[in-house]
Order: C-alpha cells, then sequence, then structure tokens
C-alpha cells in the first residue's frame, strides 16, 4: 500500500486550519471520503437526479440502473446475494428494523452484551420493558473480551436472538462471531452482528461466518452520511413483517388490503436516498481497489505502533486488552486526573481530531468504572505513523502539563 498516494485521494486531508493540517484520529465516529466517492455523489445530483423503480423515462432508469448496482456491489463486498441486502440510513435503523420486525413470542429470550453500543442495547431494552421478550447479558472480562464460557451457560432452547457487537467502539476487541455462531445455532436460535466497526476495516463473509443478520454503516467505510445496510439469510428476511410501510413496499393495493413486494423491496418503504446508496457503492469499488486484506495488514501494524506508544505514557490507562495482537486500531484511553474531554479540547488545538466521552457505550465504561467515559483515538487506513508520532508527543505535553 502506497500510503502517501492514497492520503492524495481525500480532499479533506490537503486542509490547513490556521496553518496547520489535520490529523484525524475520529475514524470509529465517522471516515473520511475519498475524491472517487464525493464524484459519484455529485454525478447523481447533476447528470441524472431521479427516482429509481418509479418512473419509465431514461433518468429514472438510469437512477435505478446505479441503485441496483451499488446493492450487488456491497452484496459481492460480504459475499452475499444482492436480494439480503436491505437499504436502511445507519446500523441503528437496521437493528431496529429486525427488532420491530422479529416475530418475536413471549417468553423469548434475546442476549447481547455489555460491550454494545447503544445501538444493539436500546432496542432489545425497549421490547424488555414491554414484555416481548426477555434480555440477558453476557459480561466481559476486565480487558474487555467476550467470554464463550459465559456465552454457553447463557444460552438454553428459549433463546431466539444473540445481538453481538462484531468490534468493540471503545476496548477495540473483535468477537470471536464464527464461535458465537456456531453455539448459537445449535441452541437453534440466530445471531445479528453489529459490523459497523468491523466491515470497514477487515474482510467480512456472511456465508463463511454463518451469520443470520449483519448491520454496517456507510460513513464508517468511506462513504455518505445516511446510508446503511442490514445484511440477513434470504429465508430469514422473508419472515420478517415490514415495519415502514407504504410506498415501494407493495405492488397493489385495494381500500382494505395490499400486496407487499418480494424482497427486498418489501423492507425499503419511500424514497431512498439514492445518492447516499451511489456513493457507498463507489466507496467499496474504492476500498477493494486497496485490497480488505491489505487495509487489516496495514492497520496491525498502526495499532502495534499506537498501543505501544500509548502504553510508554505516564499515567494513562488504556482501556481493553494491552496485547496490541489482541486489539483494533483503535484506543480508549484515561489519563489520571485529567477529564477526557479536556484532552480532546486541547489536542484540537493542535487540530489533532479525537473522540471523547462514552462513546455510546456507558454500561461499559461503567463496567471498567470509568463513570466520566475515556478519550480515543480511532485510526483508518489512510492514517500514518508520523501522525501517531505527533499525536504521542503532544499527549505527553499535556500530560506534563497539567499534571
Amino acid at each position: 500500500m502506497n500510503i502517501e498516494r492514497i492520503r492524495e485521494d481525500f480532499p479533506f486531508l490537503k486542509q490547513r486550519i490556521n496553518g496547520k493540517t489535520i490529523t484525524y484520529f475520529d475514524n470509529a465516529c465517522t471516515t473520511l471520503k475519498p475524491k472517487h466517492v464525493i464524484d459519484a455523489v455529485v454525478e447523481y445530483y447533476t447528470d441524472y437526479t431521479g427516482c429509481a423503480g418509479r418512473s419509465v423515462h431514461k433518468i429514472s432508469k438510469k437512477t435505478e440502473e446505479k441503485f441496483e448496482e451499488s446493492r450487488n456491489k456491497v452484496a459481492k463486498f460480504i459475499n452475499a446475494k444482492s436480494d439480503e441486502i436491505i437499504w436502511t440510513r445507519n446500523a441503528t435503523e437496521a437493528i431496529n428494523l429486525v427488532a420491530k420486525s422479529f416475530d418475536f413470542k413471549k417468553g423469548d429470550k434475546v442476549i447481547t452484551t455489555n460491550l454494545e453500543h447503544s445501538s444493539g442495547l436500546i432496542p432489545w431494552q425497549v421490547l424488555s420493558e414491554k414484555g416481548i421478550i426477555d434480555l440477558d447479558f453476557v459480561l466481559c472480562s476486565k480487558d474487555g473480551e467476550f467470554d464463550l464460557e459465559k456465552f454457553k451457560e447463557k444460552i438454553d432452547k428459549k433463546t431466539r436472538l444473540i445481538s453481538v457487537i462484531f468490534s468493540s467502539n471503545v476496548t477495540g476487541t473483535t468477537l470471536p462471531i464464527k464461535e458465537i455462531v456456531k453455539i448459537a445455532h445449535d441452541n437453534s436460535a440466530l445471531v445479528l452482528a453489529d459490523g459497523a466497526q468491523a466491515v470497514p476495516h477487515l474482510p467480512v463473509d456472511v456465508r463463511k461466518l454463518g451469520l443470520d443478520f449483519l448491520v454496517f454503516s456507510g460513513h464508517k467505510m468511506c462513504g455518505p452520511t445516511g446510508i446503511g445496510c442490514l445484511y440477513g439469510k434470504e429465508e430469514v428476511l422473508e419472515k420478517l413483517t415490514p415495519f415502514i410501510v407504504g410506498g415501494e413496499t407493495i405492488t397493489d393495493a385495494e381500500l382494505r388490503s395490499h400486496v407487499f413486494d418480494k424482497l427486498p423491496h418489501r423492507l425499503e418503504g419511500g424514497i431512498q436516498h439514492y445518492a447516499g446508496v451511489i456513493g457507498l457503492g463507489a466507496a467499496v469499488d474504492y476500498l477493494r481497489k486497496i485490497g480488505m486484506n491489505d487495509i487489516e495488514k496495514y492497520e496491525r501494524e498502526l495499532s502495534r505502533y499506537l498501543t505501544e506508544g500509548l502504553m510508554n505514557i505516564p499515567h494513562l490507562s488504556l482501556i481493553g486488552p494491552k496485547d496490541w495482537k489482541r486489539r483494533n486500531a483503535l484506543a480508549a484511553f484515561v489519563i489520571k486526573g485529567i477529564n477526557p474531554h479536556d484532552i480532546a479540547m486541547i489536542l484540537d488545538n493542535d487540530n489533532i481530531c479525537i473522540r471523547s466521552g462514552m462513546h455510546c457505550a456507558y454500561p461499559i465504561h461503567k463496567f471498567l468504572n470509568e463513570p466520566k467515559g475515556s478519550a480515543r483515538a480511532s485510526l483508518y487506513f489512510y492514517n500514518t505513523k508520523k501522525e501517531i508520532n505527533f499525536f504521542l508527543e503532544k499527549l505527553n505535553h499535556i500530560v506534563k502539563t497539567l499534571r
């Protein structure tokens, strides 16, 4: 990978604020967009703005062609069938789609973890509060790693669904998804994985993993905001009851009856985010051109460099495993006596962008006795060791100054 050549593809990285370059380490929140993606979105708005699947004129047909072409690209990216890709606004909506559409019976159990992003937790809490499901949890270790043995103890014949984060946005750990799926299927339960922090960073093959559902967001993988995906096995999606209904979801209607469309359209109500879908297709093209295996390999090296560098900073505690081999290129940390928001604001003076706070993951912070949250640096394939050195230098300065 020629990182300097890759960085040329991102207009954002050419900016200067107060004469200084920008060090962007907030990729777990949203990633930068390459010109290839920006051009695809602009092309839709300037050359063929239309609605797919409605009008018969050539502009509409062009939109439909590009719209479904992107669906095919995303399907191929995770080794799914095109009809198994459902467009959503983001991973949050995709999880809610499953929660609202799944045919739960009273007494059915859903198991999740304390590692979850709020998007993978609150939908199940709401169903539990309404008495629709029983909700149970597998608590992680103090290193923030999933415990397979505890999981085996929790799962039983009443368990209908396992909903787990694929990779944590706090501890940087990746769960043993394939093993989780096997145990779940042995107990006749389905598995939903929140892949928002996994699909952008490593090769994901839903067939090899055996996943029943996978959700992810375009804005975390060089795509536009406001577009995401729900993957589901075709036979599983067929059993979902649409919860957003109206235009595009039906093929016929009378005053008191209707006929739902076939997959995937019956789960995609109303006008879609065509620019977002087309932009995500372009993002997938871009990632495939670089190569997901190469991206994973390079980010592993960044993880080593970042982790080892942070471990040398006085009074700093790294959240999650201390061994870089067990974590991704993401590091949430606390510095004794310094508020995480203060760290982020001081770094911002040098145009270093990180995130601070709870990262939409309250339970894991509380479990690890960090009620004020943490500071988090999250990297992507366009980041460099030079940027990490600059970040570590400024972080050391903060520690010396404020302590």
